[in-house]
């Protein structure tokens, strides 16, 4: 037996327990110990039940254990178990923080797998049943948050592209809407807002790029905000 364990960055995709991978299933399943993140759900822990089960969970603007300390307890849990799971909502190398804990796991030389899982935006393009592209209409697409690293400073610059969509958006989408009115976009741009994506209390609001700079409601969950000519209802489409 190897004295250092191997690690798995698993994505857990959007929410719902049943949208995560095959392989990601099955190897937590197989695990000692799963390292996750606050968005994960309990359904989706059911199915490690046998592991030894690690909070690490951080969210936007809350209290969360810090990246350098979750990165630690990889190390160490690799040095003491043969199969540890660090199970993160979406997917694990989009806004993930995965290259903090891959260089902190390849610096002690352990080995790690990364498994990917569906992203929120994919996931609410399904759910909303709106692609993110359209023949004629939009061929570019951006993932993008205002969210930096602490100490860093803002990046209010936005991407040049057909259709964008802000993860992590419920605070800051009212200012991406604003620069974008300043940018000269039209005023019924079409947005697609949706929260807790793929969950039982999942909840999709439409308006137009003028509601969205005059902000959103409190979020219960998790909000990603979709902006382009691609999110325009269909004329048969239910709301």
């Amino acid at each position: 037996m190897s004295a250092l364990g191997k690690v798995y960055l698993i994505g857990a995709g959007p929410g719902a327990a049943d949208l995560i991978t095959v392989r990601g299933a099955r190897l937590l399943a197989q695990a000692e110990v799963v390292l996750y993140d606050a968005l994960v759900t309990p359904e989706m822990l059911a199915l490690c039940a046998q592991a030894k089960l690690i909070s690490v969970g951080k969210r936007s603007g809350q209290r969360s254990t810090a990246q350098t300390v979750i990165n630690q307890q990889l190390v160490d849990c690799a040095q003491r178990y043969q199969l540890v799971v660090r199970l993160k909502g979406g997917d694990p190398m989009l806004f993930g923080r995965a290259d903090e804990e891959l260089r902190a796991l390849e610096a002690e030389g352990i080995e790690v797998e990364v498994v990917p899982g569906i992203t929120t935006a994919l996931a609410a393009a399904a759910a909303t049943k709106q692609p993110l592209t359209r023949r004629g209409v939009a061929r570019s697409v951006a993932f993008f948050t205002s969210s930096t690293a602490p100490n860093e400073p803002d990046h209010p610059a936005l991407p040049e592209t057909d259709t964008l969509v802000q993860y992590m958006g419920g605070r800051e989408a009212a200012a991406t809407a604003a620069r974008l009115l300043a940018e000269g976009r039209r005023p019924d741009l079409p947005v697609v807002v949706v929260e807790n994506c793929s969950r039982p209390d999942q909840r999709i609001l439409r308006m137009t790029l003028t509601g969205l700079a005059g902000g959103l409601d409190a979020a219960q969950g998790p909000v990603l905000v979709m902006i382009g000519e691609a999110l325009q209802q269909r004329s048969h489409q239910p709301s």
